[in-house]
């Protein structure tokens, strides 16, 4: 059956994640790709499994997937081990790949009875974070590896779609996002929209809702849409009061907070704390928020081009750098923000985000806020500007927002 879905179900290479899962092929640990439904976690196990039947001649592939009729058996850790022994080849080298492993109650049991026993190598995919909070942290810890699958990045969007890099394709990018499946529904707005609404519905209901038995559904979605409205700001108990009064909502502080923890297990916004530039402080509160795809945000809020720009600009820089294996945080430094502070092996980046720098005061602030860090990691001022006069200043490098989207950290 696996071979008949790869078949009708063609697909565009990502190898920005393969790469990073094909040194674990054949190693005895369990592998785990997270995202938000409908980013491409499945379509990059169909690249493993080729790349496993190429360089692995007489391999054995067991595909398990809830979604088709034929899985709809499996129900629980029992299911699913009878299932996986009655399917293995002791002649071969087996590999189990199983999709959206949540949806089986108790599923870590049989994973750990299968990696104990080395029958075969597994990879399995999950919609929901606190799968790995729970779940597999008690049973399993030290034994998984996660790998968190995204949206299109930008220079995939390009790919996808067969797209030069230009300023009017950045807009599309900014508009529609990059869900992986735009590329059979098209980029014709309406089209786009009216799909995204629907994923939308899917990933509040079943991942949120449902699973998190969720009762004031109403309070769920006006408050989707108040981080859609205040995309990149300071999320405080201020704003916070303030909203419910205008809102005329009798909840607690606190009780909206807990709401926000489901939308972050369900991958559909990132929560980014903010911490000291020259330190190691990490504050606990005044958090930002960003959506996991730029589409979605816009399909039920709306692209106000004018009003949105700077907003989109910095979730997209956010979901290039996470894209890239960065920890992200806000930087704090003094009274002073930094957009962006991005960490890997042991280095940094700084970076903040203007839309343009259309007078002397934005250029000093922009531009200031980095000169003040002490240290000489690469900064950045990332804008829209079409005519670049500070590609350099004072070592701080200004980069059109196209340009950084496809740059190699």
């Amino acid at each position: 059956m696996i071979d008949k879905i790869r078949k009708s179900r063609p697909y565009i290479e990502r190898p920005l994640y393969k790469e990073r899962i094909e040194p674990f092929i054949g190693k005895e640990i369990i592998k785990v790709l997270t995202g938000q439904r409908r980013v491409g976690k499945s379509y990059i196990l169909f690249q493993l499994m080729d790349k496993i039947e190429i360089n692995i001649l007489g391999s054995n592939i067991i595909y398990i997937n809830k979604e088709f009729q034929p899985h709809s058996f499996i129900k629980n850790d029992v299911d699913l081990y009878q299932y996986v022994q009655s399917v293995l080849n002791k002649e071969k080298q087996n590999f189990l790949f199983i999709d959206e492993i949540q949806e089986i109650k108790n599923f870590e049991v049989a994973l750990r009875s299968l990696l104990l026993e080395n029958t075969c190598d597994i990879f399995c995919t999950g919609s929901n974070a606190k799968m790995l909070s729970g779940e597999l942290s008690t049973f399993l810890a030290g034994r998984y590896m996660e790998f968190p699958i995204h949206s299109l990045g930008y220079e995939e969007f390009l790919i996808f779609f067969n797209l030069d890099n230009t300023t009017e394709n950045l807009y599309k990018y900014l508009s529609l996002g990059g869900m992986p499946y735009l590329n059979v529904i098209g980029l014709h707005e309406n089209d786009v929209y009216e799909y995204l609404r629907n994923v939308y519905s899917t990933i509040l209901l079943k991942d949120v809702v449902s699973r998190e038995n969720i009762r004031n559904v109403s309070f769920l979605e006006n408050l989707v849409e108040y981080l859609a409205d205040n995309l990149g700001n300071v999320f405080s108990a201020t704003n916070i009061s303030k909203y419910l009064k205008s809102q005329q909502i009798t909840l607690t502080t606190q009780s909206v907070l807990n709401y926000l923890t489901p939308l972050i297990n369900a991958y559909f916004i990132h929560k980014v704390s903010r911490s000291e530039v020259n330190g190691l402080k990490i504050f606990e509160v005044g958090e930002k928020y960003y959506f996991e795809d730029l589409g979605l945000r816009n399909s039920f809020q709306g692209f106000d081009r004018r009003k949105d720009i700077n907003k989109l600009m910095e979730n997209a820089v956010y979901l290039y750098l996470i894209g890239h294996n960065f920890k992200v945080t806000i930087g704090k430094l003094g009274a002073n923000e930094i957009d962006f502070v991005a960490e890997k092996n042991g280095s940094k980046i700084y970076i903040q985000v203007s839309y343009l720098l259309v007078d002397e005061d934005t250029i000093v602030r922009e531009f200031g806020n980095l000169l003040k860090i002490e240290d000489n990691y690469p900064k950045y001022v990332v804008t829209l500007d079409e005519n670049n006069t500070r590609n350099n200043y004072k070592g701080i490098e200004q980069i059109h927002l196209r340009h950084f989207l496809c740059m190699k950290l």
